[in-house]
C-alpha cells in the first residue's frame, strides 16, 4: 500500500511538478481565444488581458448558486494577494445565456462582487466554439418559454497566466480553499 501511494504522489509531482491544487496544464497551453462584447458594450477578448492574470469562469446571471458563489470565491481569492498583484489579477465571467444576459446587466453582476471582475457576451454560435475549445458544456433545459429555461454548465475556474496561457483549472468543489487557490495565483504571477 504504501508503494502505491508514493508511485500516486510522484506521478501526481511529475504531472504538477509546481504542487499547484488545480489540475496543472503541461507548459506552454495557450488558453483558446475569446471574443465578443465586453461588460460595458465595447469590443472585448481574453488577449486585452495579457499581462494580467485572469480566473475565467463560464456560467450565467440566473445561476441560483454556482455562479455567483464562483466569484465571490474569486473576490476572496483577490482580496488574499498582495496589493501590487490584487491590481493584476481578473475575473471573467463568459455568460452561456447570451440570449438573456445584456452586457449591462452583466456588468452590474460582476461588479457586485468585485470592482475589477469583467463579464464577457458573446453570440451563440461562436459561444458554442469557444466553449467546445476550452472544455466546457452547456445547455438549455425545462424550456417552457424563449425566456424561460434552465441552463446546465461546465463549473470549472481556468487560471490563464499573463503570457496567454492556460496554467490550471479548479473544480467548484476546490473554491472553498481560498488560502490553497490564492498560493496557485501567486505560483503563477511574477
Amino acid at each position: 500500500m504504501a508503494a502505491l501511494l508514493s508511485l500516486a504522489l510522484l506521478y501526481s509531482r511529475l504531472r504538477n511538478p509546481q504542487g499547484l491544487l488545480g489540475t496543472a496544464y503541461p507548459p506552454g497551453t495557450v488558453a483558446p481565444p475569446l471574443a465578443g462584447t465586453g461588460d460595458d458594450g465595447r469590443p472585448l477578448a481574453l488577449a486585452d488581458f495579457r499581462g494580467q492574470t485572469v480566473a475565467v469562469f463560464f456560467g450565467f446571471l440566473n445561476c441560483p448558486n454556482i455562479c455567483p458563489t464562483t466569484l465571490a470565491a474569486l473576490e476572496r481569492v483577490r482580496q488574499t494577494l498582495p496589493e501590487r498583484q490584487r491590481k493584476d489579477f481578473v475575473s471573467l465571467l463568459v455568460t452561456v445565456d447570451p440570449g438573456r444576459d445584456t452586457p449591462a446587466e452583466l456588468r452590474s453582476y460582476v461588479r457586485y462582487f468585485s470592482p475589477d471582475a469583467r463579464g464577457l457576451v458573446i453570440p451563440k454560435v461562436p459561444l458554442r466554439q469557444a466553449a467546445a475549445a476550452w472544455g466546457v458544456g452547456f445547455e438549455y433545459s425545462n424550456i417552457t418559454a424563449p425566456d424561460r429555461y434552465d441552463v446546465n454548465h461546465t463549473t470549472g475556474v481556468y487560471l490563464v497566466d499573463r503570457e496567454g496561457n492556460r496554467r490550471v483549472v479548479w473544480d467548484y468543489t476546490q473554491l472553498n480553499l481560498t488560502d490553497r487557490i490564492a498560493a496557485d495565483v501567486r505560483t503563477v504571477m511574477p
